[in-house]
């Protein structure tokens, strides 16, 4: 048995009890400021059909208004004949449920369970060893996905990299992963500090189990400030390592630069590493062009490695203030000419600048926080408008135009993506099939 207590929009509350073992009443009460409403039979009609009474009680009337709701055909009948009748429709008629509201019924029981612990067997690993489908899991025949290369590794490198920070149990990441490798996805983003560790776990119980080592390129993060410093990545690495179960990382980027530190360190231990097999290519995340190319220029001296790409925010709309502490974009003109005269790769963090380029975002629309402080500019507002009026001329998602900012680039990019759901991977994707020219990315970017 459980109990929940449950908070809505304009400040409603419920409270909610269940149980197989434990025989409750099963009643409906609803309370509110000009009365109340009893159903003792919230199921409304039996099995086979029947009557069910609805009380209904205002403020100031004496007296019970009883509502009778009376079919004579079959409960399950009934949902099963409102989903045929609207099927092309593609949604369900007033008043039944929307999609939406199912959504947000399975995603309520989801945190209701999570909150007591509760696992269903085949929900964790053991219980997961194909996809959702049932089926073993490969790359799909009409996968679209472009890839690239980064220097130092050998394997095939997705152009958009899925985002490992947002997937909070084994079902789900499975979920989200294996649509991704499916999709033709390869590479995966993490760091030390997400989740305080869950977020690496996670991916590498999902590698272990679907046995995809070889397949896939994990980018891992570490040393973040405060433990900047070269002892610290040593330390985090071999943590990150143990929690991924491999033995290696294809890309290991500095989760932050800590100026005090000569950038001869970072590159002398990081070059250690790689040839203990550990890391096969090296970079910097929220690093400036100039501590980079310090970096390489000790390691070209030295003859050793240098740093083999960038991860620095990079998307259509400026960042107006860091997310985090410490963050660095590399969006200015500056940058990219430095990005185009260098060629080295960028991975871009927040490359769909955190959903403003969706419904999320309008100057009225003030509820997300972060939103509005790190990506409310009238520069911003005016960039999302002619991505909306491009995306109405080539027939895609305003998103989708945002996304295909970042990569086509006359540099190599690559974008980390963070869908929380199944449906923000696929509308993420159709940024594949967009093209845009070097004038329309002057024209996006007001530089036109």
């Amino acid at each position: 048995w459980a109990v929940a207590a449950l908070e809505f929009p304009g400040g409603i509350l419920a409270r909610l009890s269940t149980g197989i073992s434990l025989t409750q009443d099963s009643v409906v009460k609803i309370y509110g400021s000009e009365g109340s409403i009893f159903l003792p039979s919230p199921w409304i009609v039996s099995k086979k059909g029947g009557t069910s009474t609805i009380h209904l009680s205002r403020k100031g009337t004496a007296g019970t208004e009883e509502i009778t709701v009376e079919t004579d055909r079959w409960l399950y009948a009934i949902e099963a004949d409102t989903v045929a009748a609207n099927l092309e429709k593609g949604q369900a008629g007033a008043p039944a449920m929307s999609h939406e509201d199912t959504l947000g019924n399975m995603q309520t029981l989801d945190r209701w369970r999570q909150s007591i612990g509760l696992v269903y067997p085949a929900e964790r690993p053991e219980g997961l060893r194909t996809t959702a489908a049932g089926r073993s899991l490969t790359k799909r025949s009409d996968a679209r996905m472009p890839y690239c290369e980064i220097q130092a590794i050998t394997k095939k490198v997705s152009r958009l990299m899925m985002g490992v920070d947002n997937q909070k149990t084994f079902a789900h990441a499975a979920v989200m992963f294996d649509d991704f490798l499916e999709r033709g996805g390869t590479a995966f983003d993490t760091a030390w500090v997400y989740g305080s560790g869950a977020s690496e776990k996670l991916l590498g119980e999902w590698v272990a189990l679907r046995g995809v080592r070889d397949d896939i390129v994990i980018l891992d993060k570490g040393a973040h400030t405060p433990e900047c410093y070269p002892e610290a990545l040593t330390r985090q690495l071999m943590q990150s390592l143990e929690r991924l179960q491999t033995d290696y990382l294809d890309i290991y980027m500095l989760h932050r630069d800590n100026p005090e530190v000569p950038v001869g360190e970072f590159v002398d231990v990081l070059n250690e590493h790689k040839s203990a097999g550990r890391i096969h290519a090296f970079g910097g995340s929220n690093w400036t062009p100039a501590r980079i190319e310090l970096a390489n220029d000790y390691a070209r001296k030295k003859g050793v490695t240098g740093f083999a790409a960038l991860s620095n925010n990079f998307s259509l709309a400026e960042m107006i203030k860091p997310p985090w502490e410490g963050c660095i974009s590399a969006s200015d003109a500056r940058t990219r000419a430095w990005l185009e005269r260098m060629n080295l790769p960028l991975i871009a963090w927040s490359s769909q600048a955190r959903g403003f380029f969706t419904e999320r975002s309008a100057p009225e629309k003030t509820d997300d926080a972060e939103l509005v402080r790190c990506w409310y500019s009238s520069a911003n507002f005016e960039r999302k408008k002619r991505a909306e009026a491009l995306a109405a001329e080539k027939g895609c998602l305003p998103i989708n135009i945002a996304l295909a900012y970042v990569l086509c680039q006359p540099f190599p990019t690559f974008a980390i993506i963070g869908p929380r759901t199944l449906h923000e991977t696929a509308t993420s994707l159709g940024a594949l099939d967009v093209r845009l020219t070097p004038g329309e990315l002057r024209w996006l970017n007001l530089e036109d």
